[in-house]
């Protein structure tokens, strides 16, 4: 089959692999219909590139088609159409019964001390083959995948496995009182759908990315957008809130955010370090760009709420605890527990499309268009927001 792998710094191509064989009764195999590239796929694209080897099948966004079952999988059968989340989970240990699905403890990565499984990220979280392929192994078929309607666009469905939940928690989290405010920083797919969850649910929204065409989605449907370079940037912020500042804020850019020149420079002096000592680095000498992190502090309302959505890794970062502690601001992060919010949700897709779920993508190509779609959505360049990739769509060029 053919499928998307990570070959080194800034660099994935589509090789002819193996097919996926059914390996434990738990299993199921899905020929993949859609599968997309997430902005915590470009974390491996360059600065988590210590954590990858040659070969390593990329993706952990994918929907598809059962095309076979393991003995232990009664709930599918060959032909269902199922969203497949982005965790492995086994729905039946104390965390899972928890709805700490991203914390599963029969999948939990041992060896370096993570959480769950994950499709297609790094030996840091099992080092398991991705979605951005033709067909995929699904773990743990007897729970985890979201079973689908026969009909409707792909479009409505494929973010289930990620997007939707993530954006969902983040939202979640944020605990935002009724008709309350939330800010949310990063307008990438994560928080352009956090804005969109919140907006539906009467909040006031204020939003903010340095990208145009980014903040241009959001305004849309009815967001207070700002500049990240607007001077005094937490100012304008609780100007626009009675001057106390949010009730809560989403951080949905996580160590992707702008505006630190010197942790910019460290991001790219681990992408030069052998493996050997860039693992370390990147999990010991905190080289985050904690810019976002620090205006969200700056900027939330005395007693209110951060969620943390985007995707963080550095342990060393210094945190400014005193003003946290000051504040008495509460702080809930980590990876989306899929399975948890899935049920409510699946009304929304539903039922006219509230979230605008069928246009939310900017690009579709094929399969064999993957290092090209990586590079435009790394540079951010032709409006790229979110990109679904087709394998059975025959390459552009």
């Amino acid at each position: 089959m053919r499928a998307v792998t990570w070959q080194g710094r800034r660099t994935v191509q589509v090789d002819e692999v193996d097919d996926p064989r059914l390996e434990q009764p738990t299993d199921a195999i899905v020929r993949v219909t859609t599968t997309a590239i997430c902005g915590s796929d470009l974390h491996l694209y360059e600065p988590m590139a210590a954590f990858m080897e040659p070969g390593d099948i990329m993706g952990h966004e994918a929907m598809g088609v059962v095309v076979e079952v393991g003995g232990e999988v009664t709930r599918l059968a060959p032909g269902d159409r199922v969203v497949v989340p982005f965790q492995i989970c086994c729905g039946y240990c104390f965390m899972c019964r928890q709805g700490l699905h991203t914390q599963c403890e029969t999948t939990q990565v041992h060896e370096h001390g993570m959480g769950a499984a994950l499709y297609g990220y790094t030996k840091l979280y099992g080092q398991v083959p991705g979605g951005q392929a033709e067909y995929l192994r699904v773990r743990q078929a007897q729970y985890a995948p979201i079973a689908l309607p026969p009909d409707g666009p792909d479009e409505r469905y494929v973010y289930l496995s990620d997007v939707l939940p993530t954006a969902w928690q983040a939202v979640e989290y944020a605990a935002i009182p009724s008709g309350g405010s939330v800010l949310v920083l990063g307008l990438g797919p994560i928080g352009d759908m956090a804005c969109r969850i919140a907006l539906h649910r009467g909040h006031q929204v204020i939003a903010v990315d340095p990208v145009p065409e980014r903040r241009a989605r959001p305004a849309e449907r009815g967001a207070v957008v700002l500049d990240l370079d607007t001077d005094d940037l937490a100012g304008a912020i609780r100007d626009l809130t009675g001057g106390r500042g949010p009730d809560a804020v989403i951080d949905a850019v996580g160590m992707e955010a702008h505006g630190s020149p010197v942790a910019h420079f460290a991001h790219k002096l681990v992408g030069l370090l052998p493996d050997a000592i860039a693992e370390p680095m990147m999990q010991k000498a905190g080289v985050d760009r904690l810019a976002a992190l620090y205006t969200a502090i700056d900027a939330v309302r005395r007693g209110g709420t951060i969620s943390l959505a985007g995707v963080y890794a550095g342990p060393a970062d210094p945190v400014p605890m005193q003003t946290l502690f000051d504040k008495q601001v509460q702080l809930r992060m980590g990876q989306a527990n899929v399975r948890r919010w899935s049920d409510a949700i699946m009304p929304l897709l539903a039922d006219g499309d509230p979230l605008g779920v069928e246009r939310f993508h900017t690009h579709r190509l094929p399969l064999d268009d993957a290092p090209a779609a990586y590079e435009m959505f790394q540079r951010k360049t032709d409006g790229a927001v979110k990109v679904l990739l087709d394998p059975a769509t025959a390459a552009t060029r």
